[in-house]
């Protein structure tokens, strides 16, 4: 092991490439699965309604990071150093290791994902929660730690490949279906379930978009890596921009193929079904086959994430020593150690989930929530005290992210926070430790209550779930 390389000697890399960071890490698993997700929820005008909402919010907090990134260039940690600066340490670590877990998370819903597409072909793999899923998820996890290990430069020219790969079979995608787009089934999947109103129709929908969107702060986390500061804002409205395109029409094209009834019963990946009714039977391999390579990248994106936000958190001492240490290829192996040992062991704990594919994508999108709107509600402070000429602009746009992020945190619901806790309290020890290293005071008296109240939330979880109140 080597120490951290200086930010003059450390891997460089262009403003494309931070924006395949962006596309790469939010173009996975989630893209393939919206035409069935949103018909359950909703029909076609829910659906616009919802991404109009998403893609105004996320655009908020787009630029929230483009700003973020120019005021202050010192930041060059993302999500992480945003929360320290302007909360303290101890949130500071909160969001970083509630976006390092959300990050692991939602790699282990990767591997179900791809294991329950194979499970069509190899009854054995199921939904991608049977042992033997396990076991050739298990093997992944590891194969991808050792290409990474190999250093940054190299997972960062495959992942610009990959994210060329994957985003072309979607477009092919699109394409396809409006050839036989028909109005008339279009039309009679205008309205929602008549059950419940547009506004819950909305608010279920939620946090889909949120997980489909995680990776909009790709480039940011990134950031030690760019050339140039000013690359670091324009990928991330650059990557966002082309993801939303994407994701909204997959969404709204699958309403011109099947009825919302059908749609909302396809088995995920739910694309290959909507494919496979639009062309025939290769659709489904297609997508089938797109899915593997969209989601293999992302995971490659994620993985570098996640050990990515760890590292920075160790070298500014709010965790352990161990964390900060990279190789000869600049890869933060002590980080990336710890990230495929927790997809590891969330890979055995899919075994017992009742609903490994939802859980999974409900509990990502809630643990990324946590540094979204604490990133969010930074540059709202930034803004109130500035006072220079673009202070009405920034002060309009971190409101609305903040807004926006409040409002998806209230959306997630009170049961994914607690199990949020259940994950992000013990990792304290993490914290205290890296604390003591530095020879410094643990909790100040404020983040001393927080603790306390983040240790009751995950205590009163642990009883429900105990008590099957809550189930996983």
């Amino acid at each position: 092991m080597t120490s951290p390389p200086s930010t003059a000697g450390g891997t460089r890399v262009s403003m494309f490439t931070l924006s395949t960071f962006v596309v790469g890490s939010m173009i996975g698993a989630g893209v393939f699965s919206l035409p069935a997700t949103f018909a359950e929820s909703t029909g076609v005008a829910g659906a616009l309604i919802s991404w109009a909402i998403a893609g105004s919010g996320m655009l908020m907090l787009a630029l929230v990071f483009h700003r973020l990134a120019i005021r202050r260039p010192d930041l060059d940690a993302g999500i992480f150093s945003y929360a320290k600066a302007g909360f303290g340490n101890y949130v500071g670590f909160f969001a970083a290791f509630g976006y390092w877990a959300s990050a692991c998370v939602g790699n282990v819903f990767y591997w179900v994902f791809i294991t329950s597409t194979l499970g069509s072909i190899f009854p054995a793999l199921g939904e991608g929660d049977t042992v033997l899923a396990v076991v050739v998820s298990s093997v992944g996890v590891w194969l991808f730690f050792l290409l990474i290990r190999r250093g940054v430069r190299q997972a960062a020219t495959l992942n610009r490949i990959v994210t060329v790969a994957k985003v072309l079979p979607i477009v092919v995608f699109v394409v396809l279906c409006l050839t036989v787009f028909d109005p008339a089934v279009f039309a009679a999947n205008w309205g929602g379930d008549d059950t419940t109103g547009l506004g819950e129709q909305i608010r279920a929908t939620m946090l889909v978009t949120v997980f489909v969107f995680i990776g909009i702060e790709g480039a940011s986390v990134n950031s030690r890596h760019a050339r140039k500061r000013s690359d670091v804002g324009r990928a991330t409205v650059l990557g966002f921009l082309s993801v939303l395109t994407v994701f909204a029409s997959v969404t709204i094209v699958s309403y011109g193929i099947l009825p919302r009834e059908q749609l909302a019963t396809l088995r995920q990946p739910s694309m290959g079904g909507v494919l496979e009714q639009a062309v025939g039977g290769w659709g489904a391999v297609f997508v089938g086959a797109a899915l593997i390579v969209a989601v293999l990248g992302a995971y490659l994106a994620w993985t570098l994430m996640a050990a990515e936000v760890l590292l920075s958190a160790a070298r500014a001492g709010d965790l352990p020593a161990f964390l900060r240490r990279t190789n000869r290829n600049d890869t933060p192996i002590g980080a990336l150690t710890m990230s495929s040992v927790l997809a590891q062991v969330m890979l055995v704990v899919v075994l017992f989930a009742q609903n490994a594919f939802d859980a999974a994508l409900e509990l990502t999108s809630a643990l990324a929530l946590i540094p979204f709107f604490l990133s969010a509600a930074y540059a709202l402070k930034l803004a109130v005290k500035d006072g220079g000429a673009r202070r009405t602009r920034d002060l309009v746009v971190a409101a609305a992210a903040t807004i926006y992020t409040a409002y998806l945190l209230w959306a997630a619901g009170l049961t994914y926070l607690l199990l949020c806790l259940v994950i992000i309290v013990p990792g304290t020890i993490l914290f205290a430790v890296g604390r003591r290293e530095q020879r410094a005071r643990v909790f100040t008296p404020a983040e001393a209550v927080l603790f306390t109240l983040a240790a009751a939330g995950a205590i009163v979880a642990v009883v429900l779930i105990a008590t099957g109140a809550i189930t996983v």
